[in-house]
């Protein structure tokens, strides 16, 4: 069976995750959201020029948990973020939304 081209991002989506609200594509978005955090935590940590051990001693936790955050080992919470960013980063968290 051959596959027609997507002419969108969407369109393969579709096609390789299957349609918005089924499960594999549900599950396929919470990844790739997990995935975005943890580049946005690693890419503003070496912008600091901070290392995994320095950004834990300023929030108090192990190096393993900064690890786990930079390798979208699990979900983390708005908070964290926030504490993250603005107190072990010293920069400043701005969340969006916009409607259709």
């Amino acid at each position: 069976m051959q596959t027609k081209n997507p002419k969108t991002i969407n369109e393969l989506f579709d096609q390789k995750y299957g349609i918005k609200g089924t499960k594999n594509r549900d599950d396929f978005e919470q990844k790739a959201e997990s995935y975005m955090v943890a580049a946005l935590v690693k890419e503003s940590r070496i912008k600091a020029h901070l290392t995994q051990e320095e950004l834990a001693e300023k929030l108090h936790v192990k190096r393993t948990y900064i690890s786990k955050i930079e390798r979208a080992s699990g979900e983390v919470r708005i908070s964290t973020l926030r504490r993250i960013i603005e107190t072990g980063l010293g920069g400043k968290l701005h969340l969006s939304v916009e409607f259709k």
